[in-house]
């Protein structure tokens, strides 16, 4: 029986106990994250639990598990809220047909600049999307960057809304970057992040979007060395905890397991904006073609419809104001 496996089952295993047996003095506890090793998402939380470690004096000990190791981001999703899993580092996208304040932040164009995006997730729009999970069987406990995503196709550049016409773009099970696209003009197919390489070697995708770390881990670059900055969306990536392990907690351990979740936010941001300039190194040193003379107002202008439709009730119209209302954090 392979780890994976083995952790999963014994997970079953616990809930089938009523997880009477299962309280976090008889194992670790177990953090998921679908990136690989050294990842700024992996190295944050690989900071989270040596904080909590510190903050219990050595009582909470968290193992964490890249790359996919205990599913996808949706079997954890929902081993967390089973309470198999304690911790997990999930993209918004998954989130969005279950809780509709996680649309907000994916929304395209929504963001000024990167600083917009932090200042306005640390500051009450985000806490009041954290505050969503709870009904969910999830505590919200921190956001981490996903960075900005980008347009990057086989062999054409995207300037304007005309140049995606007629091209097949990757997205994300979502119905949310389904619209996005094909209001920018595109044709999105959604599939398997796994299965992007090989569907542009195939010709079954032209392109498709993300960001620089992502694009250069993925080796995208080679099959796709033309990355067009778009930005046009810098959903961040959410921290949450199972809310049957919280509720096991004592007021002083969730106060401890904020604290670390708090603590490991500047490391993220550090070890990504860091990632962001090493990543776009490599792919333009193997020759990428990276196109900065983007209509972006353009594009934006296509996104009313979209907006209307995702934002569709006057709670979720009003955190987008807020958020668009929210200032850089520069002062």
């Amino acid at each position: 029986m392979n780890r994976r496996r083995a952790v999963l089952g014994g997970s079953a295993f616990c809930l089938s106990l009523s997880l009477g047996g299962c309280g976090t003095g008889s194992r670790a506890l177990l953090a998921a994250d679908s990136q690989p090793e050294n990842y700024p998402t992996v190295v944050a939380l690989r900071f989270f639990s040596a904080e909590l470690d510190r903050l219990t004096g050595g009582r909470l000990k968290v193992d964490v598990y890249p790359s996919e190791q205990l599913g996808s981001q949706n079997d954890t999703l929902e081993l967390a809220q089973l309470g198999g899993i304690d911790f997990i580092r999930i993209n918004s996208a998954p989130l969005n047909v279950l809780i509709p304040e996680t649309l907000v932040p994916s929304l395209p164009f929504l963001f000024r600049s990167i600083p917009h995006m932090r200042a306005a997730m640390d500051g009450g729009p985000g806490q009041t999307i954290l505050a969503a999970l709870e009904q969910y069987g999830l505590v919200g406990l921190a956001f981490y960057d996903s960075g900005a995503r980008s347009i990057y196709t086989v062999d054409r550049p995207v300037r304007e809304p005309a140049d995606m016409v007629g091209m097949k773009i990757r997205v994300q099970t979502s119905d949310l970057f389904v619209s996005m696209i094909e209001a920018m003009g595109g044709n999105a197919t959604p599939m398997a992040y796994g299965e992007v390489y090989q569907g542009m070697v195939q010709g079954v995708i032209d392109g498709a979007e993300n960001n620089f770390p992502s694009y250069e881990s993925s080796r995208h670059y080679e099959v796709a060395p033309v990355y067009s900055l778009t930005r046009h969306v810098m959903a961040p990536e959410i921290l949450a905890m199972s809310k049957i392990s919280w509720d096991r907690f004592s007021p002083a351990d969730q106060d401890a397991v904020r604290a670390a979740a708090r603590a490991s936010i500047p490391v993220m941001r550090e070890t990504w904006d860091e990632r962001v300039v090493e990543s776009r190194r490599i792919v333009s040193a193997a020759g990428v073609q990276i196109v900065e003379d983007i209509d972006t107002t353009a594009f934006s202008d296509l996104m009313k419809p979209v907006w209307e439709s995702y934002a569709d009730t006057p709670e979720l119209r009003r955190l987008v104001e807020d958020v668009r209302n929210f200032g850089d954090g520069n002062g």
